[in-house]
């Protein structure tokens, strides 16, 4: 029998979510895919920091910014409506003990789209 305040988390993979919603929904395909980019560069912030060991308390204080606006910055990546520019970018990766490296990579022709 389980505590009346016991922690039981509901299992959330997103995505799982994001890739069965794809598969049903065309126009979402189109819309999740065309965030590829902003999302592999949340996922690259994420992936410093952590390796990094730091919080976003810690990267921000390193920044010279307070930690909500730490998470704005990360969160502002799956929005498209307000991107870092590519000096915040160099600052995260200083406060992580990296530095921002940008590669463009020429697309297989079989998956190239008109942007």
């Amino acid at each position: 029998m389980k505590e009346k305040n016991s922690y039981d988390p509901i299992r959330f993979n997103p995505r799982e979510v994001a890739a069965e919603k794809c598969a049903r929904d065309p126009e979402f395909k189109v819309a999740y895919d065309a965030l590829e980019d902003e999302f592999a560069t949340l996922a690259a912030l994420l992936e410093a920091r952590t390796q990094a060991g730091l919080t976003q308390a810690e990267v921000a204080r390193r920044m010279g910014v307070s930690q909500p606006v730490l998470a704005r910055i990360e969160s502002s990546l799956g929005k498209q409506d307000h991107s870092p520019s590519l000096h915040t970018l160099r600052r995260y990766a200083k406060a992580c003990g990296m530095e921002l490296q940008i590669r463009m990579i020429k697309k297989d022709p079989r998956n190239a789209t008109a942007e």
